[in-house]
């Protein structure tokens, strides 16, 4: 709260707020009341490593926008911030704004390894193999083949509801 209220004290950490998005998309309650038409773990998950990548993006621009605008002459705005943000979190890092000292070089660092990870988990969930939701009575298994009769932990019958699909 100081920092909103005193910014030019202390760097204005208010950017964290678009972290509230991560945690709604991540809610029970968001999936029980506004995700309940896509009651598909696909779409779920799909945008839940979207909504990562893009809180990401936008916490680690906030981040090197408050750290190091005015206080370094390539970043002259929002807009530079984000560039810098997306060329290293894509590893492309065209060199045109590289961010001074040692400081600036482990932001680097952390921004891409994390988004390279965050780039990884998107393409693991787009292209991997469809799952229900439904947890096996026996071992609590929670995600299943759509047409598993047997639960692939245990071996235990189950039987999935096909919702009428």
């Amino acid at each position: 709260m100081t920092t909103l209220l005193f910014p030019t004290l202390a760097l204005n950490f208010g950017f964290l707020r678009v972290l509230r998005l991560s945690t709604l998309i991540h809610s029970d309650f968001f999936w029980r009341t506004i995700g309940h038409r896509y009651d598909d773990t696909r779409v779920e998950e799909i945008t839940k490593a979207v909504a990562a990548l893009v809180t990401f993006v936008f916490v680690a621009t906030g981040f090197v926008y408050t750290s190091f605008m005015g206080r370094y002459d390539d970043i002259t705005g929002y807009i530079d911030a984000l560039y810098f943000t997306v060329t290293s979190l894509t590893t492309t890092g065209y060199g045109d704004i590289l961010l001074p000292g040692n400081w600036g070089r482990i932001v680097s660092i952390v921004i891409m390894l994390v988004g390279v990870t965050l780039f990884v988990r998107l393409g693991q969930t787009l292209f991997s193999p469809r799952k229900v939701h439904f947890p096996c009575p026996a071992c609590g298994l929670q995600k299943h083949d759509p047409d598993a009769v047997h639960c692939k932990a245990c071996g235990a019958l189950i039987c999935i509801p096909d919702n009428g699909r």
